[in-house]
């Protein structure tokens, strides 16, 4: 990747690439830049959440300027092909270049946000961009629950200007962003013993494209989980009974794949895969152009497993499942375009046994209005407890609500107009970033975020285009350079 342009920015890219770093497992990563930053004699604070705080003084000549805080997060969602054997806590990445871009094939890349990393990294690399002090802010667990940025402390910061590097379409600057919660709900159901005269299958739902919860929920890509749940309730009328039900690998990743254990009477097997045939026919029409690489399959019959659900506890369940809504649940009245509320169904587990069957369910909802993610957090807990279920939210996250007069961001846009043409588009993203929180604990905190073209991001194929990465580089070091005395106020004063 050093034979990439910029080659300080790849160079970079390349070492996060080959450190694992899934989210609550940063700590070699972590390290290692902390280290190569002491070599450099950089100022270098690990706080008690696992966060770096880097700092750097200003160019001669520039003492003056204000501190300019870029800020990204350490870790990435780790998402792969079913058939793939990558394992994200020991094997590096491994990317390729394909068409203009760098993509992973069977795992998800990393440059959300390794790349805002290796931009900021390359920062702190340079001897000769002009620049006043700065603050580069690498946080941890961002995917997961963004717990790097909740344990921030309050005094962490100097600065009060923010180029936040986690934004994923070049052309763009984002100003605000989603809040969301988290809902786990928790269930002990009865089982019964596998009737006689019954043989186990596993049924498999999977090739669907998968992505990001948030960025690509309207999208209307197919969700697993809901699609299997479909499956299974065609099924049983033809004497269905479940065993154990796994789908999805993430909260914040539409599920791609889910897998069934099932059992059905002897001699039934022939009207099961008609019926399989069917249904598969139905669900590619559905979501052709889509997920054309949607697909059902039925193993051979084989032992049956050690129980299976109450036949009363298979209709609850099945019924709970189909009932959960999944998707965009509002757009936005004030922005045009942007989703407003959504909920992604991203986890489910359920697994038979004699003394009965536990099933978990992980939800995450999103919303521009915190009273948005609660209305539908608080209905889909209601629905999960008219079966008796337990559900509690958790990790709720505000979002970052615009300020249209910010004078960081027209000077941004004086600055992109000048480098490329015009101003680049203002939007709201339907993901989480860091930055609610970030402003939350900082009074005053200016911040606009912005980055390159990432596609795929959450999904096995992630990719990123390699002459948006130059162009962010470039619209980065010019704002570095040209950041006034007295900040972008003294500029609009």
């Amino acid at each position: 990747m050093e034979d990439l342009s910029p080659p300080q920015v790849w160079r970079h890219f390349a070492t996060l690439c080959r450190i694992p770093r899934s989210s609550g497992h940063e700590d070699r990563l972590r390290a290692t830049l902390a280290a190569w930053a002491r070599d450099r004699g950089l100022p270098v604070h690990e706080d008690r959440a696992g966060n770096l705080v880097i700092r750097k003084a200003a160019t001669p000549g520039r003492e003056d300027r204000p501190i300019l805080v870029l800020q990204a997060h350490l870790d990435m969602v780790c998402q792969k092909l079913k058939e793939s054997g990558h394992d994200f806590l020991v094997d590096p990445i491994r990317p390729v270049l394909e068409d203009g871009w760098v993509v992973a094939n069977e795992t998800t890349l990393g440059a959300d946000n390794g790349i805002g990393v290796a931009l900021a990294m390359a920062v702190l690399e340079s001897t000769t961009l002009s620049h006043g002090p700065l603050e580069v802010l690498l946080t941890v667990d961002e995917e997961s629950g963004m717990s790097g940025a909740r344990g921030l402390a309050a005094d962490a910061l100097a600065g009060r200007l923010m180029i936040n590097l986690d934004t994923e379409e070049w052309g763009k600057v984002y100003v605000g962003c989603a809040g969301g919660v988290d809902l786990r709900v928790h269930h002990h159901w009865p089982t019964d013993p596998v009737p006689a005269d019954t043989v186990g299958y596993t049924l498999t739902l999977g090739g669907l494209r998968g992505g990001h919860s948030g960025v690509d929920i309207h999208l209307e890509r197919g969700n697993a989980i809901k699609l299997l749940t479909r499956v299974l309730a065609a099924l049983a009328p033809l004497e269905l009974r479940l065993a154990r039900l796994e789908g999805g690998t993430a909260r914040n990743a539409l599920p791609r794949d889910a897998e069934a254990r099932v059992v059905g009477p002897v001699g039934r097997e022939g009207e099961w895969r008609t019926t399989l045939d069917t249904l598969e026919g139905l669900l590619r029409e559905e979501f052709v152009g889509v997920d054309d690489e949607l697909h059902l399959r039925l193993s051979p019959p084989g032992p049956a497993p050690a129980a299976v659900l109450s036949l009363t506890a298979q209709r609850q369940a099945l019924a709970a499942l189909l009932s959960t809504p999944h998707g965009v649940r509002r757009w936005s009245r004030r922005l045009a375009g942007v989703v407003e509320t959504s909920n992604n169904l991203g986890l489910v587990s359920l697994d038979c046994q004699p003394a009965g069957a536990d099933f978990s369910a992980h939800f995450m909802i999103r919303s521009l209005l915190n009273s948005g993610q609660e209305a539908l957090a608080d209905q889909i807990a209601a629905l999960f407890s008219l079966v008796g279920a337990h559900c509690e939210k958790e990790g709720a996250y505000p979002g970052w609500t615009p300020r249209p007069g910010s004078p960081l961001l027209a000077w941004f846009q004086g600055l992109h107009a000048r480098e490329f043409g015009s101003p680049a588009e203002v939007t709201v993203i339907h993901a989480g970033l860091e930055c609610g929180l970030l402003a939350s604990k900082f009074p005053g905190l200016d911040i606009v975020s912005f980055g390159p073209d990432i596609r795929g991001a959450h999904a096995p194929g992630e990719r990123v285009e390699i002459t948006s990465v130059e162009a962010a580089w470039r619209l980065l070091t010019t704002l570095l350079a040209e950041l006034p005395a007295g900040g972008p106020v003294a500029i609009q004063s």
